[in-house]
């Protein structure tokens, strides 16, 4: 076991290092400030985006590339063909792993990414439903049958709060949400833990941005996006099975290309459709962190962000 910091030199604290989670929409400046903080906090960075654990998903998820990294070391990052699901329980399951490792060997694990209910799944009590696959695959049927916005007009009838926070064309989610209501006989959003930590020494950092700025971001990033070869590394990932995997084919941009590379959109359609998707997007995510009031916001171009973080860090590790 090494020092942890505040401890003097020479001795060993008994304390485990505190997780810290920076949260916030995409395009929002989470990657900087997560780097900021595992400089200061002898950390290394846990990604809880559910897209960037795939191998080649890199200019679609802004994935940072390896040379900007400050050698600090990146964890649950191209660990994942894009074949293969990626589901909040198995996530979780990753994530916890991770973190437990980090904290026995005395590294801080600083989580960042843009999956609200993934990191809502790593750091609280969240405990996931039993399954039934006679209903699932019925329901599974029925999507392809009929449709995603069909299931979620019945879902909106049988559970509006849950509706409201699912995109219509999210079929897998709908899904999941009808399963979890018929098996139960309760609505999906009932079964949403609390906000209760697994480990109380938990911090999440989020960062505050105006609207017209995160617009103003997402757009550009987009543009930086279909400019830096996009189309072409979506044409790469269908050779190695995009269209097949469960999770990754969803995400934002990359069902965009594949339409243009099907001939179905123009190039500049595509792009006005992902940047509309990503702000969508990224409201959601706000819907999910502004109701969290253990989170501490700090401004996105405060000059001293990295010190307001570093102070609910510091608060919290001498609460606990």
């Amino acid at each position: 076991m090494t020092a942890t910091e505040g401890t003097p030199a020479g001795t060993v604290s008994l304390r485990p290092r505190p997780i810290v989670a920076i949260v916030g929409p995409t395009a929002s400046g989470k990657t900087s400030l997560s780097l900021d903080l595992a400089e200061r906090l002898s950390g290394e960075i846990v990604n809880t985006d559910a897209m960037q654990v795939y191998r080649g998903m890199d200019i679609g998820t802004a994935k940072l590339p390896a040379a900007e990294r400050r050698g600090i070391p990146h964890h649950l990052l191209d660990t994942q063909d894009v074949r293969e699901p990626a589901t909040v329980a198995v996530f979780q399951g990753w994530a916890r792993a991770v973190i437990a490792e980090l904290r026995g060997r005395g590294a801080t694990p600083v989580l960042v990414g843009g999956s609200a209910l993934y990191i809502r799944a790593i750091l609280d009590r969240f405990e996931f439903q039993a399954t039934d696959p006679e209903v699932r695959a019925r329901l599974e049927a029925e999507l392809a049958e009929v449709g995603s916005e069909s299931l979620h007009r019945r879902l909106a009838d049988l559970d509006p709060r849950t509706a409201e926070t699912l995109a219509p064309d999210n079929g897998r989610r709908i899904v999941r949400a009808l399963e979890v209501i018929e098996i139960t006989g309760e609505p999906y959003g009932s079964s949403l833990p609390d906000l209760e930590y697994v480990d109380p020494r938990t911090v999440q950092i989020g960062v505050d941005i105006d609207r017209p700025t995160l617009d103003a971001r997402i757009e550009q990033r987009v543009h930086d996006m279909y400019d830096g070869g996009l189309v072409a590394e979506v044409e790469a990932l269908l050779d190695a099975g995009l269209a097949e995997g469960r999770t990754a084919s969803r995400a934002i941009g990359y069902r965009e290309a594949r339409m243009v590379l099907a001939g179905e959109l123009d190039p500049d359609e595509a792009r006005r459709r992902t940047i509309y998707a990503t702000r969508r997007y990224a409201r959601k995510q706000m819907g999910w962190w502004r109701k969290d009031p253990r989170i501490t916001w700090v401004p996105f171009d405060a000059d001293d962000r990295v010190e307001q973080a570093l102070a609910a860090v510091t608060g919290a590790r001498q609460s606990t």
